[in-house]
Protein backbone atom coordinates (compact mmCIF):
# COMPACT_ATOMS: atom_id res chain seq x y z
CA UNK A 1 0.00 0.00 0.00
CA UNK A 2 1.30 3.25 -0.84
CA UNK A 3 -0.67 5.87 0.66
CA UNK A 4 -3.10 6.11 3.51
CA UNK A 5 -4.90 9.28 3.06
CA UNK A 6 -6.43 9.37 6.28
CA UNK A 7 -7.68 7.74 10.05
CA UNK A 8 -10.64 7.42 10.92
CA UNK A 9 -12.74 5.63 13.63
CA UNK A 10 -15.56 2.86 12.88
CA UNK A 11 -17.66 0.57 14.22
CA UNK A 12 -19.11 -2.95 13.48
CA UNK A 13 -21.99 -4.77 14.32
CA UNK A 14 -22.65 -8.13 14.14
CA UNK A 15 -26.29 -9.18 14.44
CA UNK A 16 -27.88 -13.07 14.81
CA UNK A 17 -31.08 -13.81 14.31
CA UNK A 18 -32.99 -16.61 16.50
CA UNK A 19 -31.73 -19.07 13.98
CA UNK A 20 -28.15 -18.13 14.38
CA UNK A 21 -27.86 -16.26 11.13
CA UNK A 22 -26.01 -13.51 10.53
CA UNK A 23 -26.97 -10.19 9.12
CA UNK A 24 -25.31 -8.73 6.48
CA UNK A 25 -25.80 -5.93 3.79
CA UNK A 26 -24.43 -5.50 0.46
CA UNK A 27 -22.65 -1.92 0.23
CA UNK A 28 -23.92 0.38 -2.80
CA UNK A 29 -20.60 1.50 -3.13
CA UNK A 30 -18.53 -1.48 -3.54
CA UNK A 31 -20.91 -4.12 -4.27
CA UNK A 32 -19.58 -6.60 -1.90
CA UNK A 33 -21.56 -8.26 1.68
CA UNK A 34 -20.42 -7.19 4.95
CA UNK A 35 -20.84 -6.58 8.52
CA UNK A 36 -23.10 -3.78 8.80
CA UNK A 37 -20.38 -0.79 9.88
CA UNK A 38 -19.72 2.88 9.35
CA UNK A 39 -18.17 5.90 10.69
CA UNK A 40 -17.91 7.24 14.19
CA UNK A 41 -19.29 11.06 14.20
CA UNK A 42 -18.26 13.74 15.90
CA UNK A 43 -19.33 14.18 19.60
CA UNK A 44 -20.55 10.18 19.67
CA UNK A 45 -19.25 7.33 21.37
CA UNK A 46 -18.53 4.07 19.62
CA UNK A 47 -21.72 2.42 21.50
CA UNK A 48 -24.11 5.88 19.97
CA UNK A 49 -22.40 5.42 16.64
CA UNK A 50 -23.45 1.41 16.13
CA UNK A 51 -26.73 2.27 17.33
CA UNK A 52 -27.23 5.40 14.83
CA UNK A 53 -25.55 3.20 11.96
CA UNK A 54 -28.07 -0.10 12.86
CA UNK A 55 -30.50 2.27 12.62
CA UNK A 56 -29.92 4.19 9.23
CA UNK A 57 -28.87 1.11 7.68
CA UNK A 58 -31.40 -1.50 7.94
CA UNK A 59 -33.96 -0.01 10.11
CA UNK A 60 -33.45 -2.03 13.49
CA UNK A 61 -33.08 -0.98 16.85
CA UNK A 62 -30.31 -3.06 18.62
CA UNK A 63 -29.13 -3.71 22.31
CA UNK A 64 -25.07 -3.72 22.02
CA UNK A 65 -24.29 -7.25 24.56
CA UNK A 66 -20.61 -7.37 23.84
CA UNK A 67 -17.60 -5.47 22.83
CA UNK A 68 -15.95 -8.42 20.65
CA UNK A 69 -12.66 -6.87 19.84
CA UNK A 70 -10.92 -3.55 18.40
CA UNK A 71 -8.96 -3.99 15.35
CA UNK A 72 -6.51 -1.69 13.87
CA UNK A 73 -4.49 -3.93 11.20
CA UNK A 74 -3.66 -1.62 8.59
CA UNK A 75 -3.60 -4.79 6.58
CA UNK A 76 -6.93 -5.75 7.22
CA UNK A 77 -8.17 -2.56 8.01
CA UNK A 78 -7.56 -0.15 5.08
CA UNK A 79 -10.13 0.36 2.72
CA UNK A 80 -10.04 1.96 -0.75
CA UNK A 81 -13.13 3.71 -1.91
CA UNK A 82 -14.34 3.56 -5.77
CA UNK A 83 -12.84 7.18 -5.60
CA UNK A 84 -9.59 6.45 -4.87
CA UNK A 85 -9.47 7.59 -1.28
CA UNK A 86 -7.47 5.29 1.46
CA UNK A 87 -9.37 5.35 4.58
CA UNK A 88 -7.26 3.18 7.46
CA UNK A 89 -10.00 2.18 10.11
CA UNK A 90 -9.71 1.75 13.82
CA UNK A 91 -12.69 -0.41 14.10
CA UNK A 92 -14.59 -1.51 17.05
CA UNK A 93 -16.87 -4.46 17.01
CA UNK A 94 -20.03 -5.41 19.03
CA UNK A 95 -22.44 -8.25 19.12
CA UNK A 96 -25.86 -7.12 19.58
CA UNK A 97 -29.45 -8.44 19.29
CA UNK A 98 -32.40 -6.74 17.99
CA UNK A 99 -34.85 -5.33 20.42
CA UNK A 100 -37.21 -3.53 17.50
CA UNK A 101 -38.03 -2.17 14.19
CA UNK A 102 -38.64 -3.93 11.01
CA UNK A 103 -35.59 -5.21 8.60
CA UNK A 104 -35.27 -3.38 5.47
CA UNK A 105 -32.90 -1.28 3.28
CA UNK A 106 -33.12 1.72 4.63
CA UNK A 107 -29.66 4.02 3.00
CA UNK A 108 -28.90 4.49 -0.40
CA UNK A 109 -25.64 3.32 1.29
CA UNK A 110 -26.76 -0.51 0.75
CA UNK A 111 -28.45 -2.30 -2.37
CA UNK A 112 -29.77 -5.27 -0.07
CA UNK A 113 -30.04 -6.45 4.10
CA UNK A 114 -30.77 -10.11 4.84
CA UNK A 115 -29.65 -12.59 6.66
CA UNK A 116 -27.37 -15.82 6.12
CA UNK A 117 -26.78 -18.95 7.23
CA UNK A 118 -23.31 -19.16 8.56
CA UNK A 119 -22.56 -22.24 6.62
CA UNK A 120 -23.36 -20.33 3.23
CA UNK A 121 -22.05 -16.39 3.29
CA UNK A 122 -22.09 -14.48 -0.14
CA UNK A 123 -18.60 -15.43 -1.90
CA UNK A 124 -18.11 -11.78 -2.03
CA UNK A 125 -17.33 -10.13 1.37
CA UNK A 126 -15.25 -7.27 2.37
CA UNK A 127 -11.93 -8.35 3.20
CA UNK A 128 -11.87 -7.48 6.89
CA UNK A 129 -15.55 -8.99 7.98
CA UNK A 130 -14.79 -13.16 7.92
CA UNK A 131 -12.75 -12.07 10.63
CA UNK A 132 -14.92 -10.38 12.83
CA UNK A 133 -17.81 -12.86 12.21
CA UNK A 134 -15.14 -15.80 13.36
CA UNK A 135 -13.99 -13.67 16.37
CA UNK A 136 -17.91 -13.09 17.21
CA UNK A 137 -18.55 -16.62 17.13
CA UNK A 138 -15.12 -17.74 19.12
CA UNK A 139 -17.29 -17.56 22.29
CA UNK A 140 -14.20 -15.65 24.07
CA UNK A 141 -15.35 -13.69 27.15
CA UNK A 142 -12.23 -11.32 26.65
CA UNK A 143 -12.24 -8.84 23.27
CA UNK A 144 -9.94 -9.22 20.85
CA UNK A 145 -7.37 -6.64 20.21
CA UNK A 146 -6.40 -7.43 16.64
Amino acid sequence: MDRIDELKPGIAVIILNEENQVLLQKRADVGLWGIPSGHVEIGETVSEAAIREIKEETNLDIRINKLIGVYSDPDSQTFVYPNGKTIHFITTCFLAEIIGGELKCNSNESLEIKFFGQEVLPDHLMKMHPRWLKDALAQREKAFIR
